[in-house]
């Protein structure tokens, strides 16, 4: 069966992510796939507007094939540069496609789901939808424009989002800027259908609903405004809320490189999606060097003992050193955006 179905329905073009049973997981041939869809697509005058789903009921993406990682952390063949290569040039086609581009957010939407979802036109979230970026719990950072999004977030939710890998649904993926509109799961069929014949804008306004209420409102968030982790920490720890209670736990198992590592990305991350996704780039490449990522792999998905034994400082290094390292250049290897081409537009206009 393949792993991406695409279909033309009327003027509607539909994207599926087909491996329910690896929750939608992404490779690289599946964002290879995507990536020349759409850009078929593009310059394609019957096609008005593209929808990407997810396959099965329990979500659009749980994220990249990190089993895949993990064996190319171990055998170093070049597959997880490849993967992102093409990843993250598709993240920017999505974020730059000339046509709508519906993403149905619904269930679990987590890291690289996120990528192939929030940096679209129209970001549709429902019920059912679990999100987040929880890559810091795995030793990586929040990749696929993760730390774009979440620096352009209001400031203490984004860094909650982001330092902690929390997940969170309809309310709160809207209030970060990674969704604008929440219809019922119920709906979808119906909004699918419509779409074949009527506007993307139309469509989601007749369907769209205010969704149930999240937290990252909530007053205790403001903790992550702190200057420095240690003061987040102590604010959260301070805080008579629950919720603020679980953060804390939840930013303290976190691994200390990758929060880190996540808190100076956000900080230099700005308007310009192409030159943070080189940084992430650079960032992901050098990261298959640092231990904590095969051992947060390891104790999330190969042993499954959720007991990652992270490693505090490295010989010679500083925690500033080793952040910092991450950001070097790639010389022969800097990510480009050599696959996307160039539109019917910029072709006739050249």
């Amino acid at each position: 069966m393949p792993e991406i179905l695409t279909e033309r329905r009327g003027h509607l073009g539909l994207i599926t992510l087909n491996r329910p049973k690896a929750l939608n997981a992404l490779n690289a041939s599946m964002c290879q796939i995507i990536l020349d869809t759409l850009l078929a697509w593009r310059d394609d005058p019957d096609i008005a507007q593209v929808v990407v789903q997810g396959a099965g009921e329990r979500g659009l993406c749980a994220g990249g094939d990190i089993v895949a990682i993990y064996q190319d952390i171990k055998e170093r063949t070049g597959s997880s540069e490849n993967f992102w290569r093409i990843e993250y040039q598709l993240n920017v086609l999505i974020n730059e496609y000339p046509k709508p581009y519906i993403a149905l957010m619904s269930g679990i939407v987590l890291g690289g789901g996120i990528g192939i979802s929030a940096h679209g036109s129209h970001r549709i979230v429902t019920d059912s939808s679990k999100c987040g970026m929880p890559e810091v719990g795995i030793g990586f950072f929040p990749d696929v424009g993760g730390t774009h999004l979440l620096a352009k977030a209001p400031h203490a939710a984004g860094r909650l989002a982001a330092l902690t890998g929390s997940k969170f649904g309809a309310a709160d993926a809207i209030l970060l800027g990674l969704a604008d509109s929440y219809v019922p799961e119920d709906q979808l069929a119906r909004l699918l259908v419509e779409l074949e014949s009527e506007s993307a804008q139309s469509v989601i306004e007749r369907h769209q609903q205010t969704p149930p209420t999240g937290y990252m409102h909530e007053p205790w968030v403001q903790a992550f405004d702190g200057e420095n982790l240690r003061e987040v920490l102590r604010s959260l720890q301070s805080s008579q809320a629950p919720k603020a209670q679980e953060m804390a736990e939840t930013l303290q198992s976190a691994c200390p490189s990758s929060v880190r590592l996540t808190n100076e990305l956000i900080r230099q991350a700005g308007d310009d999606l192409r030159a943070d996704l080189q940084r992430e780039f650079r960032a992901a490449l050098h990261r298959l060097d640092d231990p904590d990522f095969a051992e947060g792999i390891r104790a999330a998905v190969i042993d499954k003992d959720r007991t990652p034994h992270w490693v505090e400082s490295l010989p010679g290094l500083s925690h500033e050193q080793r952040t910092e390292r991450h950001l070097g250049p790639l010389p022969g290897a800097e990510l480009n955006y050599a696959m996307l081409g160039a539109s019917a537009e910029e072709k006739s206009a050249s």
